[in-house]
């Protein structure tokens, strides 16, 4: 990579981490919680939340679940709060892509920004990755899996679903959940999610 492909990578990601920060915030603002009140409905600490907020730490997909779901908001809605607004194409250039600074989980959010009711994610789950999600992170949403390359593991609560790929896998009530993959290489799946009325 050359050196002004890494400058230019190196501030899109601030930028996004300032994205997510400034969202983190104005979501918390506006609900008028303290850190104290926002660490307790989401169970992250409020040292980690004030790091976020202050783009001292870059919050790990977990920790990005956890607040979305204190918030009542879905993690693509989140994150798509802290890009842009846009219309109702989303070129695969303007797409934005989260990665998790600890697992190297990545996000791609399909759908346009503009605030339709049916929201695609491209998730890429890194081989050997397992990562965690609270069930206040779907307890406002209806949300179905379907792998597209590799092997996902899904634990939904005492349910454990190994799906390959073509497999398609529809979640039930809103419990803990862990998303792994076991296998040796990476595996990519669609989520594709609509808000519970």
């Amino acid at each position: 990579m050359s050196e002004t492909a890494r400058r230019i990578e190196s501030y899109d990601e601030s930028r996004q981490a300032r994205a997510i920060a400034e969202r983190i915030r104005a979501e918390r603002d506006n609900r008028s919680w303290s850190l104290a009140e926002l660490s307790a409905r989401s169970g992250v600490s409020k040292a980690m939340i004030s790091k976020v907020e202050r783009c001292e730490a870059s919050p790990t997909a977990s920790v990005l679940g956890r607040l979305s779901g204190a918030f009542g908001l879905p993690l693509s809605v989140l994150l798509a709060m802290a890009e842009r607004e846009g219309d109702r194409l989303a070129r695969r250039s303007d797409q934005p892509v989260w990665v998790d600074p600890e697992t190297g989980y990545s996000r791609r959010t399909l759908s346009p920004p503009n605030g339709g009711q049916l929201e695609l994610i491209e998730v890429v789950l890194p081989a050997g990755v397992r990562v965690p999600y609270p069930a206040s992170a779907f307890s406002f949403q209806h949300q179905q899996i379907h792998v597209l390359e590799g092997e996902l593991d899904f634990v939904e609560g005492r349910k454990s679903h190994k799906l390959s790929a073509g497999d398609c896998l529809q979640l039930g009530a809103p419990e803990d959940c862990v998303f792994v993959n076991g296998s040796d290489r990476a595996t990519r799946y669609l989520v594709a999610l609509t808000r519970r009325g």
